[in-house]
């Protein structure tokens, strides 16, 4: 693989702050990190919104559980696509997934599909709570519904965060035709290389400038 720089990994990132305890100063701050550190966006909870940046905005979405009704997630991300998000990061019923209904999955994220026509749709399977053939149910379920991307993780999963192993499957799954985002506990630049190498177009991460850094000029 070809020695990526230190900008080009840069245009991969959704520099992240999820925090509960997360305040305006805060996300202003993220905004300004991330302007400065060239990434391709930043990503904050709906009720941060709206958001003035040079970056794209995206947005999480039936976050961190899951567990919300279709209805309520398609009017969240609807809301937040009408206050400004270029993308959103919707997370699935795990649970759903865990029992194999992946006809359920699919309707789930169609509907958020509907609700959000000329944003980027991003699917949190929360990969480290599957096995992998749940990651794959999952994967197919996204694309089925018109997702662009399918993500690894919250990050706030007691299961764990994104692994090269479930890059790799969802990759091997979507093919070329979905992008697949690596997030939740990439803290080091070799972590970033292991999940680009493993598939991963985007990178959803918090500590970014840490992780730039050890990426050449």
């Amino acid at each position: 693989m070809t020695q990526l720089t230190r900008s080009q990994v840069a245009q991969m990132v959704d520099h992240t702050l999820l925090k509960p305890e997360a305040t305006a100063d805060d996300v202003r701050e993220l905004v300004a990190d991330g302007e400065r550190l060239g990434v391709y966006s930043v990503c904050v909870s709906p009720s941060m919104l709206p958001l003035s940046t040079s970056v794209a905005v995206a947005v999480v979405c039936g976050f961190p559980s899951g567990k919300h009704t279709s209805a309520v997630k398609a009017a969240e991300a609807a809301e937040s696509v009408r206050l400004g998000a270029a993308e959103v990061d919707m997370v699935i019923d795990v649970g759903a997934a865990v029992a194999g209904d992946f006809d359920a999955v699919e309707r789930d994220i169609a509907a958020v599909r509907e609700a959000t026509r000329g944003a980027v749709l991003k699917v949190i399977i929360e990969s480290a709570a599957l096995t992998d053939e749940q990651v794959v149910g999952a994967c197919q379920a996204a694309e089925a519904a018109g997702a662009d991307y399918v993500k690894t993780s919250t990050g706030f999963h007691p299961s764990g965060g994104a692994s090269a192993h479930a890059v790799r499957i969802m990759r091997e799954t979507v093919g070329d035709r979905l992008g697949v985002k690596a997030s939740g506990g990439i803290r080091t630049a070799e972590a970033a290389r292991e999940m680009i190498e493993a598939g991963a177009s985007r990178l959803g991460l918090s500590g970014t400038a840490a992780v730039l850094y050890g990426f050449p000029e």
